[in-house]
């Protein structure tokens, strides 16, 4: 195998216009894998990197790009085929084989230690007694200064949001001096201007020879950044070719294997009528949330605008009970909601959560478990001895409403894609009796399909009497789906509009705090 190079030294062997490349970086030659169960996940795949580039996968979820990527990374083995790094045929056995070969995969959901800091993080892999070596923080200030995004060195992982995780995530990769950067979704959980950072982190990495495979269903932000796609759908390369290529019509085709709309704002409709379903009065948490007072009415999508940090989330927590500091009033149908999750619950509220890993799902359990969680009274017998018959029923005609693919009720959550698993999260409230639906990025790392597929569950659950509140980083999909919206900054509702009567371009001004709102436009 050829040596590899250091961290920041210029790839001679980047593609340039003109020049044929006779080795890439990377080739992966008619990749299968069949699990246990009969699933053929990758059916012969090919794939081609070249040091210097920025290379993109995209595919509907189960299309088999996260099969690829653990394959790629070591995680699991393939089936068939071979994969052929810097001109050597190699097989690795586990992550750390080809971590150390120069190959870093950075998923959704970033694995990082929680109770370790920043640093500790950063130069977790490093060898020997890496928690305070000298020169540590020094080569941590370059790394920062490399992405352009200032974070602190000392803070504990734990107390990060998901988006501060994922620049955690790509230092982690800088400090191993990887060769080829994986990104699995990368900006699924970031605000506009941190993912304005990670494009400019990669354009200037890529200058120093540092190849990714960029992995993302934001269809804009592939053909910006890519210079190759590579499209999987069914487990099969249906489109290799320069981005140049594509737009994203083609894409979106090239994706789904047919045209589809894209998720379209509706005309305006009145405002429902009739008494609010949801009423939250001075809702306020210590240093997170000022006292907020807002009501949905059945039948209405309440959209929260918002950067990341502005409290949107937060106030999301604070209205379900998961917020112990929260003080204030939270009224279902009328009647007040005690001030914990279980109250929610039993009041008739639902929370979609942003992490559906680690607290909307049971991972290791099958769908049929996961659909019945909050409804098991109804389930069982005399509501106190859960009947699996009545839960396999219910997982059953769940798979085949929303469309969930999977074998059956029996599967495992975490052998589905992304946005079949946020189907299961759905139908985990859906089925039940909830009458208020909360939504904190219902749509995060899910392809365009299953996207379309997610908000038409939200619209037929208010048009069945239900009050939604949904919380969105896509700006043009929360104007497509709510009937009104909220601006959140710093912890404070600071405008109130019609989804008919506003844009994304006013929306981001308010949410940056660029331009003053009000809270008069939609009473």
């Amino acid at each position: 195998m050829r040596p590899r190079r250091s961290p920041g030294a210029t790839s001679t062997s980047a593609p340039r216009s003109g020049e044929e490349v006779t080795e890439p970086l990377l080739r992966m030659e008619g990749v299968q894998k069949v699990f246990p169960n009969g699933t053929v996940a990758l059916a012969g795949v090919d794939l081609v990197v070249h040091a210097g580039s920025v290379h993109g996968l995209v595919g509907a979820n189960g299309a088999g790009k996260s099969t690829l990527i653990k394959i790629l990374a070591g995680a699991i083995g393939a089936t068939a085929g071979r994969i052929v790094w810097n001109g050597e045929e190699v097989a690795w056995a586990a992550p750390g084989a080809a971590r150390d070969a120069g190959l870093a995969t950075i998923y959704q959901h970033v694995p990082l230690a929680p109770t370790l800091s920043v640093l500790e993080n950063v130069f977790l892999a490093s060898r020997g007694p890496w928690r305070r070596p000298r020169g540590m923080r020094e080569r941590f200030d370059e790394l920062v200064g490399r992405l352009g995004y200032a974070i602190d060195a000392d803070v504990q992982v734990a107390s990060l949001s998901l988006g501060q995780r994922q620049m955690v995530g790509i230092l982690q990769a800088l400090a191993a001096g990887a060769d080829l950067v994986v990104m699995d979704e990368p900006t699924a959980s970031l605000a506009q201007g941190e993912r304005t950072l990670v494009f400019g982190a990669i354009r200037r990495l890529r200058g120093e020879g540092t190849a990714f495979l960029y992995v993302s269903h934001f269809l804009d932000e592939v053909l910006e950044l890519t210079e190759h796609i590579t499209v999987l759908r069914d487990g099969r390369v249906v489109a290799d070719e320069p981005a140049a290529a594509f737009d994203e019509d083609r894409l979106t085709r090239a994706i789904v294997g047919k045209d589809l709309l894209e998720v379209e704002r509706r005309e305006a409709a009145p405002a429902p009528a009739g008494p609010p379903l949801l009423e939250v009065q001075g809702l306020a948490s210590p240093g997170r949330l000022a006292p907020i007072s807002l009501h949905v009415r059945a039948g209405e999508i309440l959209g929260l605008a918002g950067l990341l940090g502005s409290g949107r989330s937060e106030l999301l927590h604070a209205i379900f009970g998961a917020d112990p500091r929260a003080v204030g009033t939270v009224r279902v149908g009328g009647h007040e909601v005690g001030r914990s999750t279980a109250a929610a619950v039993a009041a008739g509220m639902a929370m979609v959560p942003e992490d559906r890993a680690r607290q909307g799902l049971l991972m290791e359990s099958e769908i049929w478990r996961n659909t019945s969680l909050s409804d098991l009274p109804a389930l069982s017998a005399r509501r106190a001895l859960p009947r699996r018959e009545l839960e396999l029923d219910r997982a059953r005609h769940a798979i085949a409403a929303l469309g969930i693919r999977a074998p059956g009720p029996e599967t495992l959550v975490r052998d589905l894609s992304g946005g079949n698993a946020q189907k299961v999260v759905f139908a985990k409230w859906i089925f039940g009796s909830a009458r208020v639906l909360l939504l904190d990025e219902p749509t995060a790392g899910i392809d365009v399909g299953a996207k379309a597929d997610i908000v038409n569950l939200v619209r037929d659950f208010a048009q069945r009497g239900g009050a939604v509140i949904v919380v969105s980083s896509e700006l043009d999909e929360l104007l497509a789906v709510a009937t009104r919206l909220l601006v959140v900054h710093r912890g404070r509702v600071i405008a109130e509009r019609r989804a008919a009567d506003t844009d994304e371009h006013e929306l981001l001004m308010l949410a940056s705090g660029l331009q003053e709102g009000s809270t008069t436009h939609a009473n």
